[in-house]
């Protein structure tokens, strides 16, 4: 049945923020589990060049970008709120099965990433793009806990360095496949970080949330460039990037019915992002032809 303009646009103008909702339920409720990258779960879900944009681009649609950027925030910390912890727990019982079922979630958005890479025909290029961001992902995680320890001192940290470290941390809360909480440990700043966000104290927590904020802000600037004028050198790194991610929860292979389940779980997780991106194509082509 045909309905008027007004009336189509209205019932999107209520889709499209209740998807990003749950999209930020879903980043927030898995970004925290250890091994899977927020940065990540939002490339597969469709969502990532649009954050990258509204932080990026604030200032050229304030109201629509602050809408955005405030619903996608408030379900990212309802989906921490809620989810992380049983997520957590479901990892410590059946380790295997949520690992195959978050390897199929990753799976499930390379469609997505290769139509943004918009590769009209095969090149050597490519190979070598993604290797490119699975080395980088690969090196840092192989890269010793503490590993920059000798540069801080645990009962003073320099302010300066916590700046410094925020700006890192911004890099890996920005790009897909790489953990902020494992660049802190490399940092030595893991535990400190911890405590201090426990205790707010706010001498620690000020001077790394202004690098985190400032690194964040120049991350997602160049990202946006790089997006644009480089659409597929850009998308094939960060497809490396999520191919990392996938190495670094890989479990192994599982035996006997841990198999089947295994399967069971890697399919759902593949199928129920895949129905995700649909969905959102669709609501995407009808507000586009509204």
């Amino acid at each position: 049945m045909y309905r008027e303009p007004s009336e189509r646009g209205f019932t999107l103008n209520i889709i499209h923020p209740v998807f990003t909702l749950l999209k930020g339920i879903i980043v927030g409720g898995t970004m925290l589990v250890p091994g899977v990258s927020g940065g990540s779960m939002a490339m597969i879900l469709g969502i990532y060049d649009k954050l990258i944009s509204s932080v990026s681009s604030f200032m050229k649609n304030k109201k629509e970008n602050f809408i955005f950027l405030l619903t996608f925030s408030i379900g990212g910390a309802a989906g921490m709120l809620l989810f992380a912890n049983p997520l957590l727990n479901l990892i410590e019982k059946y380790p295997m099965p949520m690992l195959y079922f978050f390897i199929g979630a990753v799976a499930g958005g390379f469609p997505l990433i290769f139509k943004q890479a918009e590769i009209r025909k095969f090149s050597l290029r490519i190979p070598l793009y993604m290797s490119l961001g699975l080395f980088i992902v690969l090196l840092i995680s192989m890269l010793p806990n503490g590993t920059f320890q000798a540069i801080t001192n645990e009962n003073k940290v320099n302010s300066i360095f916590l700046v410094v470290a925020g700006l890192i941390a911004a890099a890996a809360l920005v790009l897909p496949g790489i953990s902020v909480s494992y660049l802190l440990l490399l940092m030595g700043l893991y535990d400190a970080a911890m405590r201090a966000i426990a205790s707010l104290y706010l001498p620690f927590l000020i001077p790394l949330g202004t690098g985190l904020i400032l690194g964040i802000i120049l991350v997602t600037k160049l990202l946006e460039q790089a997006m644009t004028k480089h659409p597929q050198p850009t998308y094939l790194i960060i497809f490396g990037f999520v191919l990392g991610s996938i190495a670094q929860i890989f479990p192994g292979i599982p035996e006997g019915f841990e198999c089947v389940l295994c399967i069971a779980t890697l399919t759902a997780g593949f199928f129920i992002i895949r129905l995700l991106s649909g969905i959102n194509g669709m609501t995407s082509l009808n507000h586009d032809l509204s």
